[in-house]
């Protein structure tokens, strides 16, 4: 990943490269979106399996993904008694759609304090 817009732009980013610069995730937390986008419902148990990984690693990236909308946790009942928890992938097109309007209250901010610039450079 780059450290500049103007150093993004120049590099060839691929999806992924957005989706964790905008979200703030890491490798792990995306590749345990896919496994759960791809495999359906998963404890972190079973996530923590396809990704190679211990149950306590793959609930970090889960907690990472349910803080930022990615995923979310439910509630399965076990017949003789007690529950346990599967998390769940949200839609790609959802995704999309939480990504363009992180990118659009991004840009509506940065505008506004770009329009100051010229008052910010010189001073009060």
């Amino acid at each position: 990943m780059t450290g500049s817009i103007s150093e993004m732009l120049k590099a060839n980013c691929e999806c992924d490269d957005v989706a964790k610069c905008i979200l703030g995730l890491k490798d792990l937390d995306l590749k345990a979106y896919k496994i759960l986008l791809s495999n359906g419902p998963l404890t972190a148990e079973k996530l923590g399996k396809y990704l190679g990984r211990e149950r306590s690693t793959a609930y970090r990236s889960l907690q990472n993904l349910i803080s930022c909308g990615l995923v979310y946790r439910e509630t399965q009942t076990i017949d003789v008694g007690g529950y346990f928890y599967e998390y769940v992938a949200v839609n790609p097109a959802e995704v999309r759609r939480m990504l363009q309007e992180s990118v659009d209250q991004w840009y509506a901010k940065v505008s506004l304090l770009i329009n100051k610039i010229d008052k910010e450079l010189v001073g009060d």
